[in-house]
């Protein structure tokens, strides 16, 4: 693994996005973007990186801004999917390949969706882990819940069982696995004290309808400090390459019900189900590695 980082642009002027890569750039490999979710870091997919690095793949995996290494932007309503398109549009021609497949979980499935949506979009599979083009308000509540619940710990010992109890959805995890997540979530600050490796202005911004309007849904209604469903079925009526949607059966995002029409809208989507884990499956297991590489070999 290697930390570089490059340049994006906002109405703030330049910020960095840390990227890790994995993998060879001395050869021609296929080439990855993973994206992380809402309120993650690219360390998320350390270990399906690597896996996929070590069967034939140059893997690129991005901190979105105000989260992991990446810069913080001053005013929160910079945290939001156009600013993410177009660094996200940066990050694939940093990698210099003409196609890509891209790995996404939760906002990196959104952001890679509205990507592979566009004319002309060099990615040539999408995976989404855990996201569809409609999301349950239900679910976005839950999600607000917690992100407006600003943490410190006194030690990696309390900040893992935040993260357990907080993250339970993405599975069941080893204590190792835990121990792993923790480490690449939390920093220490001068004071001594835990923090979580991501801007409070993500995940508080004036409050919990801003968090909500501004990052999910349709500007009209954000416009108008409504709660409802995030829709984005127009932009899934535009994507033309073979999907994977990896499945949390016990997901409150990703219900059954928009899985059968989104294979009824594109019928080149295929379904992985993860029975024991909600939104979102954390793809730490091999099994997990070996299906997702077994789908982007295959012939479709």
């Amino acid at each position: 693994m290697k930390k570089h980082s490059y340049l994006g642009v906002s109405d703030e002027g330049f910020h960095n996005i840390a990227y890790t890569e994995w993998g060879s750039s001395e050869l021609e490999l296929p080439t990855v973007i993973c994206v992380h979710g809402y309120l993650r870091n690219s360390r998320d997919f350390d270990a399906l990186a690597y896996h996929l690095s070590m069967n034939g793949r140059h893997v690129f995996c991005p901190d979105v801004a105000g989260r992991g290494d990446s810069s913080w932007f001053a005013q929160p309503h910079h945290y939001n999917f156009t600013q993410y398109v177009s660094d996200m549009t940066s990050m694939i021609a940093r990698t210099h390949a003409q196609q890509i497949d891209w790995i996404g979980t939760s906002m990196g499935g959104l952001i890679g969706m509205m990507l592979a949506a566009l004319p002309n979009s060099p990615i040539k599979r999408l995976v989404l882990n855990d996201i569809g083009p409609q999301v349950p308000l239900f679910g976005l509540k839950r999600i607000a819940k917690y992100a407006d619940t600003r943490r410190e710990f006194k030690s990696v010992t309390e900040a893992k069982e935040y993260f357990k109890l907080n993250y339970a959805q993405f599975g069941p995890l080893t204590e190792k696995q835990w121990d792993t997540f923790t480490a690449n979530s939390i920093e220490q600050r001068a004071d001594n004290l835990y923090v979580g490796r991501v801007d409070p202005g993500v995940k508080t911004p004036k409050s919990t309808t801003q968090v909500i309007s501004e990052f999910f849904h349709h500007p009209h209604k954000a416009l108008e400090g409504i709660l409802y469903d995030i829709d984005l079925w127009p932009i899934w009526q535009k994507v033309r390459c073979p999907v994977l949607v990896i499945h949390g059966a016990q997901s409150d995002l990703l219900t059954t019900q928009i899985i059968k029409k989104m294979q009824r809208i594109h019928e080149n989507t295929h379904v992985y189900t993860v029975e024991d884990a909600g939104h979102a499956p954390a793809l730490l297991n091999t099994i997990d590695h070996e299906l997702i590489e077994a789908w982007l070999n295959s012939d479709l």
